[in-house]
């Protein structure tokens, strides 16, 4: 647990970007890949819709299948299409040069079609790799983001995925028409809260957000029939909002939307989303966000929520005004968790300083006398960084606070 942490991590980012050329060469070294000479092979010869799936053989004689049985990325014979008796068998060499065929011969106009057939595969290298061709043919043209954003409306789920996260990570989806077509196709409430919530993610790269699109996502994250929906747009908020403090040290405005979310949410999943996550930016609260985060410390119904305002606070540019909020919440929270939050973030705040607050938390709660000495042991040693601190505790988890469900 780092010095960072709360009781419960934020959800994990998506999967990071991976480099198309090597995700050709892994392909090409002999993954399976059920219908990609196929696909080229149909295409010149009756032109027909059904692709018949093949598999590489083995050096050694095996088929690809045979030996994959067990992997969990092999694609069932009921997707990968009807297994012909007899069909031909191909080597590595031969699903390479397939694959090499597709990769330069696709286009825009061609490759949901071409495809299709290999979406089949439940291979992420095989989803990864289109996706990542898939950004390449987009570029920075906004009519091919806007072609490809009118796929998500009826593409399957694998599609969908790939659609999506080809778009986000598009050159185009920095051009203002696009991030604002993404963003009323977000809204769109003819569309089911996933692909709505997976059309908003989409939007997490950006470098900054309008003050026109950032209360439009406020909203809607606030509103209660958003679902999923509201809560990735919650979560959109607080990427782009580190996107821009990254840039140019700007989070007030982003700061104040989440705080805005997480005090009027009627869904406890969104309120946590917009609580946590300014964790990840680390920005000095000013004066109005300290004041914020310090209210949901007595009105937040959910101690991880309350958790969460507690290392938010720890970082206000009110040292003073920190501690003495700890000091008056301690007392009355009863939640061990949330007390364990308040007491290791007062060092955080205010350093050996603190030492006086976090004693008399001690003596209200016995159970973190041990702790409270720990961390005069190590004060009283110099160290005064609250990493080498916090490294330094003889447990970091002292009240089962990690993992807690």
């Amino acid at each position: 647990m780092s010095p960072e942490s709360s009781s419960r991590p934020t959800p994990p980012d998506g999967p990071s970007r991976f480099n198309r050329r090597r995700a050709i060469a892994l392909l090409g070294g002999g993954l399976l890949l059920l219908t990609v000479v196929a696909l080229v092979a149909r295409r010149g010869g009756d032109g027909g819709a059904h692709v018949a799936s093949v598999e590489p053989r083995s050096p050694s004689g095996g088929s690809a299948s045979a030996r994959a049985q067990g992997r969990a990325g092999a694609a069932p014979a009921a997707e990968a299409g009807e297994a012909v008796a007899g069909a031909p068998r191909y080597d590595a060499t031969t699903c390479w040069k397939d694959l090499e065929r597709f990769n330069e011969g696709v286009s825009i106009d061609t490759f949901r079609e071409w495809a299709a057939p290999l979406l089949v595969s439940r291979d992420p290298l095989v989803r990864m790799y289109l996706k990542e061709r898939l950004t390449e043919l987009i570029g920075n043209d906004a009519g091919r983001a806007g072609q490809v954003l009118e796929w998500t409306r009826d593409a399957g789920p694998k599609e969908f995925k790939v659609f999506a996260m080809a778009l986000k990570d598009s050159e185009a989806v920095h051009l203002p028409e696009v991030s604002r077509k993404m963003l009323e196709l977000g809204m769109d409430a003819a569309l089911e809260p996933e692909r709505r919530a997976g059309v908003l993610s989409s939007l997490d790269t950006q470098k900054q957000l309008s003050p026109d699109a950032l209360a439009k996502l406020a909203d809607f994250a606030k509103d209660p029939a958003s679902g999923e929906a509201g809560w990735a747009a919650a979560r959109t908020i607080a990427r782009v909002m580190k996107n821009d403090h990254e840039r140019s040290a700007n989070a007030a405005p982003y700061l104040d939307k989440l705080l805005n979310i997480g005090t009027q949410s009627l869904d406890e999943h969104v309120r946590y989303m917009a609580l946590s996550t300014p964790m990840e930016t680390a920005p000095v609260l000013d004066a109005s966000a300290t004041e914020g985060f310090a209210k949901v410390l007595t009105t937040e119904g959910s101690p991880d929520g309350r958790g969460a305002a507690a290392h938010n606070l720890a970082l206000s540019a009110d040292r003073a005004k920190v501690l003495e909020t700890f000091a008056r919440a301690f007392e009355p929270e009863q939640d061990v968790c949330v007390r364990w939050s308040l007491f290791r973030f007062s060092a955080r705040a205010a350093g050996k300083d603190a030492l006086p607050v976090m004693a008399n938390m001690a003596l209200v709660d016995p159970r973190f006398q041990p702790t409270y000495q720990d961390f005069e042991r190590i004060y009283a040693s110099g160290v005064v960084d609250f990493e080498r601190v916090w490294l330094a505790l003889a447990d970091q988890d002292p009240y089962g606070c990690l993992h807690r469900d």
